[in-house]
């Protein structure tokens, strides 16, 4: 039965995951009650540096392939950096996303200077998801990545944000790169759900980017991600083998011969 927002806020703890395929979505979808087609797919997929050249064309594209293998989970599609910049054309974006895609949600990120946006979405029948903390599409302006709430004087601006993007009509949070004991305090005065990742224990779930979680990303490991698969260094061995078995005449053997 295909998950809704109504059966998301019944459920005591969250399971996100990114996918930016059909394939992978499609294994990942009876497991996890959220499937986010991350603006990731950037670094992890494309191989660029950071998620800022990503396109409307590209997320569409990404999103309609992960709608096509998950059928179950419900689908948040990051609105990519530059479509959000007015009210007008997030709302453009979200309806080719309505449109185009099976996404139940699209995600942006920002705090209370984009309020207004997410309640303009709202009012128009897009479900939206807000993203505080370190914010990926931030990255250049702010000169990099970095742990938020270390200061005391973030922790009111967090805590604003939050309320600011829940009071104008968002469905979820997701909160990044936060220390653990702000995002609690940040979950405990919400009434929506909050998805951490780098926030610590106590958000109501907990999401990970696919290649991070199964080690097909290994250019560097953030501290906050947990490998459970080796999954570069068993593709490897398993193109290796597959090269010594031609090499060697093993492969085609009889068992793989039409006759």
């Amino acid at each position: 039965m295909k998950i809704t927002i109504k059966e998301l806020y019944r459920r005591k703890k969250l399971v996100m995951i990114t996918a930016y395929d059909a394939l992978f979505a499609s294994l990942f979808d009876p497991y996890v009650d959220i499937i986010l087609v991350g603006d990731s797919l950037n670094m992890s997929f494309y191989g660029a540096s950071d998620t800022l050249s990503a396109t409307l064309d590209q997320m569409i594209y990404h999103t309609k392939a992960v709608c096509n293998g998950a059928k179950r989970a419900y689908i948040v599609a990051d609105l990519p950096f530059g479509t959000y910049t007015t009210k007008e054309r997030a709302l453009e974006a979200s309806i080719r996303f309505y449109k185009e895609t099976c996404a139940d949600a699209v995600k942006l990120e920002g705090g209370r200077e984009r309020a207004e946006i997410v309640r303009y979405l709202t009012q128009n029948g897009i479900a939206v998801v807000g993203h505080i903390g370190l914010m990926p599409q931030f990255s250049r302006s702010e000169g990099g990545y970095s742990v938020k709430g270390r200061g005391e004087e973030e922790i009111p601006k967090l805590i604003e944000d939050a309320k600011a993007i829940e009071e104008a009509g968002a469905v979820m949070l997701v909160i990044e790169g936060v220390k653990e004991g702000v995002a609690k305090l940040i979950t405990s005065q919400l009434s929506i759900p909050t998805i951490g990742i780098g926030a610590g224990r106590y958000t109501t779930g907990q999401v990970l980017v696919w290649s991070d979680m199964l080690g097909f990303f290994e250019k560097f490991k953030p501290k906050f991600v947990r490998r459970y698969l080796e999954g570069g260094k068993l593709v490897r061995e398993s193109v290796e083998k597959f090269v010594s078995d031609i090499h060697s005449g093993n492969f085609p053997g009889e068992e793989e011969i039409y006759k």
